[in-house]
């Protein structure tokens, strides 16, 4: 018996080891990739107006990629007064780490200062790690190693990009003033698989189009905001049941 319990223990012990290696492995892939991204955001920001301090304050508190995209793009385009706009658009996209925190709430457990620490590191891709490990260890191991090595690998490689930012000088002379909008449809592009978010994202373009020229800056994002989730609410060209 001792010695069918002895292999039985050997066998969970390396089935843990394999399913921590995996999830690890599957963080350090998203982390490193993710974080090397901050530098563009870094330099990005210092291109919007933004100066160094003010560029790290928002990678350190806001720390949700799209909703930072969006900030300094409406600021690029619109300045100081278009604060409110690019507050409001930022808020609209911070809405997904919510239903986020729905499914990682049970994952992650434990007293109130870690599920505060857990929403401030809720973001795309640890919830995406995190729910891609078949047990719950795995997913806990995967949302924890994910958002640690983004958080501070983004704020680094964001301090980075912001002082190289101001020492190249003006980098809107580079184009980077319009890299911000690529940036921000490098991160919708994935989700563009089935026919529902093409529609969305084609009918919000559209909108935003065609309301630039009349509008102040940010106000047709915001409008451009309610036509998709107007599309998307009501589910046009989506799966019936």
């Amino acid at each position: 018996m001792s010695a069918i319990r002895a292999v039985s223990s050997g066998a969970d012990t390396r089935a843990r080891d394999a399913e921590r290696s995996a999830a690890v492995r599957a963080s350090l892939a998203v982390g490193l990739a993710v974080s090397a991204y901050g530098l563009s955001f870094g330099a990005l920001a210092t291109a919007s107006g933004l100066d160094i301090w003010q560029t790290c304050v928002l990678s350190l508190f806001m720390f949700s990629g799209g909703s930072q995209f969006a900030v300094i793009g409406v600021l690029a385009t619109g300045g100081v007064a278009a604060g409110p706009s690019a507050i409001a658009g930022a808020a609209l996209l911070g809405v997904r780490n919510g239903l986020y925190a729905m499914r990682l709430g049970p994952i992650v457990g434990g007293p109130w200062w870690r599920k505060a620490l857990a929403a401030h590191w809720t973001i795309d891709e640890s919830t995406a790690v995190s729910t891609g490990q078949p047990t719950l260890r795995g997913q806990r191991i995967g949302f924890w190693v994910t958002g640690g090595m983004i958080f501070i690998g983004w704020n680094l490689m964001t301090l980075l990009g912001a002082v190289l930012g101001n020492l190249i000088g003006d980098v809107r002379m580079f184009g980077l003033d319009a890299a911000a909008a690529a940036a921000f449809l490098g991160l919708l592009w994935p989700r563009l698989a089935s026919r529902q978010p093409v529609a969305v994202a084609a009918g919000a373009a559209v909108v935003a189009a065609v309301l630039i020229p009349w509008l102040p800056a940010g106000l047709p994002v915001l409008i451009a905001a309610g036509v998709a989730v107007l599309v998307g609410a009501t589910n046009w060209w989506g799966c019936r049941p």
